[in-house]
């Protein structure tokens, strides 16, 4: 049995979501202890349950431990299955989390998957769904996946009820991530939307973002206004992403009560922007989450970030715990050289 601790690095839920996925692929029981121990509400938040209990579903697994609250857990996995899995947060809790813990088991299937999520689409602390959409799932289907997403409903805090269908196709076959370098820009897309809200807002976000993409070249940014049953509750997000010769990178800021939709445009404006200027060939966001996947590919990838991340330095930690996977970290420059070894065997 593999033992996690919960508390080391970024110290959160993305330790507790990558134990159980990486426990199932590999079929090794875990204990996770100490989890979220620095949080101002420790242990298992309602989203957390719900991933575990994702995993559970797509492994035919046990799991002692699994309540709100609880600050030890332990998986024990069994064969892998395929078919229709619904899972519903029952509070905001974000869907886009609950995904990254179940696609990897899901595109390990013996056969075809199909994920029906109910929960927060674009909420506090988590990838807005149009940035797991537009950003991180082309990115993975370079890599191998056959994965498709459709959006069925919003769904923001406090309420929650938005609701995400996902079809994962088998047979995936890893192939790595190397590209050190951009490239030149091609493009800048961007989706800027907002829910029973007022209709101006999304427009706002797109022209303070355009103020600050000015000399960019070619960019377009979406306007959606939902309203009614096409979301539940009050609230927005702005997700951007350029396209280059070589890669796909991307930024993004949510809505909030106390936050102008002027500032909501920059700040995903000023990320993409960081990225750009960098010389980055993954954003920030997408480098932590690409790793799991990564780490099952038979040749080695090689990636450059801005920043090395609390996420990412714990992501490369798990690894080594359950793949026996070297991951590199080191300065280049004013960048960050990310190194994943070759799976062995």
């Amino acid at each position: 049995m593999i033992l996690v601790d919960g508390a080391h690095g970024e110290g959160g839920g993305q330790i507790v979501r990558a134990s159980v996925a990486l426990a199932a692929l590999t079929h090794q029981d875990c204990r996770i202890e100490d989890i979220r121990a620095g949080r101002q509400n420790p242990g298992l938040a309602a989203q957390h349950v719900a991933a575990i209990r994702a995993v559970a579903a797509l492994s035919s697994a046990e799991v002692d431990g699994l309540d709100v609250g609880s600050r030890t857990i332990v998986f024990r996995p069994g064969d892998l299955k395929a078919g229709s899995h619904a899972i519903d947060v029952g509070t905001a809790g974000s869907v886009t989390l609950v995904l990254q813990a179940a696609l990897p088991v899901a595109l390990a299937a013996p056969s075809a998957v199909s994920l029906r999520l109910t929960g927060g689409t674009d909420v506090p602390w988590s990838p807005p769904l149009d940035y797991v959409a537009r950003i991180f799932l082309p990115l993975l289907r370079r890599c191998g996946a056959r994965v498709d997403l459709i959006l069925q409903r919003r769904g923001y805090y406090p309420r929650g009820g938005g609701v995400v269908e996902v079809s994962v196709s088998p047979g995936t076959v890893w192939r790595p991530f190397r590209i050190e370098e951009p490239g030149g820009l091609r493009t800048i897309r961007g989706i800027a939307h907002a829910s029973n809200l007022r209709e101006d807002i999304p427009k706002r976000m797109k022209h303070a973002a355009m103020r600050r993409l000015h000399g960019r070249g070619d960019v377009k940014i979406e306007e959606r206004v939902y309203k009614g049953a096409e979301a539940v509750g009050q609230g927005g997000a702005f997700v951007l992403w350029a396209e280059t010769d070589g890669t796909l990178l991307g930024a993004d800021s949510l809505a909030a009560r106390d936050k102008s939709s002027e500032r909501i445009g920059e700040e995903a404006a000023s990320g993409l922007i960081a990225e750009l200027d960098a010389g980055s060939s993954l954003d920030i966001h997408a480098a932590d989450q690409l790793l799991l996947y990564l780490g099952q590919a038979s040749e080695e990838s090689a990636f450059r970030v801005r920043e090395a991340s609390g996420h990412i330095r714990t992501m490369a930690w798990l690894l080594e715990q359950f793949l026996d996977r070297k991951v590199t970290i080191e300065p280049q420059g004013t960048l960050y050289r990310v190194e994943v070894e070759a799976r062995k065997g």
